[in-house]
């Protein structure tokens, strides 16, 4: 295993994701990064992974290459099923989604998602500052699968407190059982991959924590970019770079248009 020192912070998000996903197991998978991820983690360590698209796709081979929306025609080639949006939803509510991959603009230290406004809610709402996608099937995956996995570029605008607005449900108020008298499913929030660390949640206070950092991070820089307190792990690792064969496939044969994962 040699590793690479020519990689991007896409690329190390990429990398991530893909070794925190396990074989033989099923992934809720959105636009962007997480296919590039899933993808890598096919190739890899988990040829058994079963994504499942939006649009209603379960368990395509993905050997025609990435997909660049939920909808596209890669995702239906060989795949197990496909039985259209709705059924790919009431497939995650009946407990069969093991991860769902989700990213937003803005997230709080229990993994509540932000990712249809900036400003004030609600005076603001019909006029924000900043109007953002919106939920997509962000909010129903982190509602219905058993555990979701977070991508949020890493920086104080985007690690908040308190947030604009809820969009995808993480862990709500950290409360005690607080998802399952909501009404939701699964056990929330796993892990929040961002440009500097991996990130858990405490089991006792289901608040964020440091668990790996990335190389030429440490604990002190990553708290420095956060709006709030971070825990730390009892044991904090730094996360191995990308191999050179890891930036190679992701490069060359995953994602070699840059659709999703920009070189410079």
């Amino acid at each position: 295993m040699t590793v690479s020192t020519d990689y991007t912070a896409q690329e190390i998000i990429v990398v991530a994701g893909a070794k925190i996903l396990e074989d033989k197991k099923v992934v809720f998978v959105g636009t962007g990064l997480p296919m590039v991820a899933s993808l890598l983690a096919k190739l890899t360590h988990a040829p058994g992974l079963i994504p499942v698209f939006e649009a209603g796709a379960v368990g395509p081979p993905l050997k025609v290459g990435l997909p660049i929306s939920v909808g596209d025609s890669k995702t239906f080639t060989g795949a197990s099923f496909v039985g259209g949006l709705n059924a790919a939803f009431e497939m995650t509510q009946r407990g069969f989604a093991d991860f769902g991959f989700i990213g937003g603009a803005e997230v709080d230290m229990y993994g509540n998602l932000n990712s249809t406004m900036m400003g004030n809610f609600p005076e603001t709402y019909q006029k924000p500052a900043v109007r953002l996608p919106g939920s997509g099937g962000a909010s129903d995956m982190a509602a219905s699968c058993e555990r979701t996995i977070l991508i949020v570029p890493h920086d104080k605008r985007r690690f908040n407190e308190k947030l604009s607005y809820v969009t995808s449900p993480g862990h709500l108020d950290g409360s005690p059982n607080a998802r399952f008298k909501a009404g939701m499913q699964g056990k929330g929030p796993y892990r929040v991959i961002t440009t500097k660390a991996i990130l858990d949640f405490d089991k006792d206070t289901n608040r964020m924590r440091i668990l790996q950092i990335f190389p030429g991070e440490t604990v002190e820089s990553v708290q420095a970019a956060t709006g709030f307190e971070l825990l730390v792990a009892p044991h904090v690792s730094v996360f191995d770079p990308p191999t050179k064969e890891e930036v190679r496939m992701i490069r060359e044969d995953i994602d070699p248009d840059q659709a999703f994962v920009k070189r410079a």
